[in-house]
């Protein structure tokens, strides 16, 4: 019945989260002993996910700060995307009315497996492209050959870190993270409404229009908010995939799977 129901679709939204990435290798931050996990020295200072991902340690203690996002910078640019992107993009390029992803991964990985970065909304940033700490500007730019070298051992970030190309104060990830006012949203808002835009020209063509959720938990359920509102608003069907969170609402479909395996199955 899933096969067919995406099989049948002539449209086709792609709603990710962090379960999109772990069968890349990329850590599971699922409850404070996975960040831990990933972290070890993060947890001597008994920190968890959301307090580090705080832009007040870009002010209290930047060395800190550049070494999370450092290393994560470093980890995505050196993670390969596992068979599945492939796997769906070679299904969902060629259909009538394409596609799109709206992703909470600030990873790049959808860019990075061949998806077309006209075509995705990454609604809390990206790890990719940085901004002002302060901020004193507007301005969002590509991290580019930008490297940040990290001390395992202190977790400290090394040498000179990444400044504002404006002011030269310190620069930040262009994220969304935890209690952030200085977020510059500016780059994510312009996806969104390509996005939206993409969404009622879908509607007005008739389309039959197919949500594929990966990987999106309840702890921060903004892309299942996102998939379930497209569904109601648009007459969209849901196949969600989630090895844990699989609920759906009533005459939606689920695949208790991780990401590559439930790939496998609706293909």
């Amino acid at each position: 019945m899933v096969k067919n129901i995406f099989k049948g679709a002539t449209a086709v939204l792609i709603t990710a989260g962090a379960g999109m990435g772990v069968d890349s290798g990329l850590p599971d931050f699922r409850g404070t002993q996975g960040f831990w996990k990933a972290y070890p020295p993060v947890a001597k200072l008994g920190l968890s996910f959301s307090d580090m991902a705080n832009p007040i340690w870009f002010l209290k203690r930047p060395r800190l700060a550049w070494a999370f996002y450092g290393h994560r910078l470093n980890l995505y640019r050196e993670t390969i995307p596992h068979d599945g992107f492939e796997l769906l993009l070679r299904e969902i390029e060629n259909k009538p009315g394409g596609y799109f992803v709206s992703t909470s991964n600030v990873d790049g990985q959808f860019q990075k497996a061949g998806f077309d970065e006209k075509r995705i909304v990454e609604v809390h940033g990206s790890i990719h492209h940085l901004q002002c700490s302060q901020p004193c500007c507007e301005k969002i730019w590509e991290a580019g050959a930008e490297k940040v070298e990290v001390d395992p051992e202190r977790f400290e970030a090394l040498g000179t870190l990444p400044v504002c190309r404006v002011c030269g104060a310190l620069a930040r990830p262009n994220i969304l993270m935890f209690g952030d006012w200085s977020w510059i949203s500016d780059r994510s808002s312009d996806q969104e409404e390509k996005l939206e835009e993409w969404l009622e020209m879908v509607k007005s063509k008739g389309s039959r229009l197919v949500v594929v959720e990966i990987g999106a938990g309840l702890s921060v359920p903004t892309v299942r908010f996102k998939s379930e509102s497209v569904v109601r608003n648009y007459n969209a069907s849901l196949i969600r995939i989630n090895p844990r969170d699989f609920q759906v609402p009533p005459g939606q479909y689920s695949i208790a799977a991780g990401a590559l395996e439930g790939i496998k199955k609706i293909l």
